[in-house]
């Protein structure tokens, strides 16, 4: 049986990453902050780690929370937004929210994972967005969520430039029926996270070399940093 690592799967597209893995039988180990979305992804058979990925203090004891794991998929999926837009500057507090979620989150927690992902020869996703993309961004708005994704991108970069065993990509999962998409979305989180399933299915099965670092839509298709 497989084993994938949901980071941030309280709501949304965790949440429903971790139901579509379990459906089709794999182990599903899952992070929340709160104890109402433990109880509903224990429900689901999930085994649940509470760990608040935007708090380093919290994040530095995943590591040992998972020892001796063997990840063959791991997804951060943590993410807020801020709508405000440019040239607005950010409160100090958006900033910190945004960034210490998207970002810092990831820098603290993938390092941890990173050997037991290389353990099982597996693959790393972050979630990012289209909307962190520089060749693609025709809009000031959101600058912040923006901004904080083209991070994660970087992220994603740094850490593949440093791996020979792992796949380590980003994946821009499309314009979803969340909290945060709303309902005007083009995709729904069923759709958006089936799709996203999928493409890793067949991105994990050619094991090629060329998408070490890449960053994907939901569909496979390429897309620009």
């Amino acid at each position: 049986m497989p084993t994938v690592l949901i980071l941030g799967a309280s709501r949304g597209i965790g949440y429903e990453l971790a139901s579509q893995y379990r459906q089709a039988q794999w182990r599903v180990i899952a992070t929340v902050r709160d104890d109402d979305a433990k109880k509903r992804l224990t429900s689901l058979g999930c085994e649940v780690l509470q760990v608040d990925l935007a708090q380093a203090s919290s994040c530095s004891g995943l590591a040992w929370q998972l020892d001796g794991e063997k990840l063959d998929l791991a997804i951060y999926c943590a993410g807020v937004m801020d709508r405000a837009s440019a040239p607005q500057p950010p409160t100090q507090e958006a900033f910190d929210h945004v960034m210490h979620t998207n970002v810092m989150g990831a820098m603290q927690a993938l390092p941890q994972i990173l050997p037991m992902v290389e353990a099982a020869r597996g693959t790393l996703v972050c979630l990012s967005s289209v909307m962190g993309s520089l060749q693609e961004t025709g809009r000031g708005n959101a600058w912040l969520y923006r901004v904080s994704k083209a991070a994660l991108n970087m992220v994603v970069r740094c850490l593949q430039a440093e791996q020979t065993r792992v796949t380590v990509l980003a994946m821009h999962p499309g314009w979803v029926q969340t909290d945060m998409g709303g309902a005007a979305a083009t995709l729904t989180v069923t759709d958006s996270v089936s799709s996203i399933r999928q493409s890793l299915e067949r991105i994990r099965a050619r094991a090629d070399s060329k998408d070490r670092g890449a960053f994907f839509n939901h569909d496979g298709a390429s897309l620009s940093w």
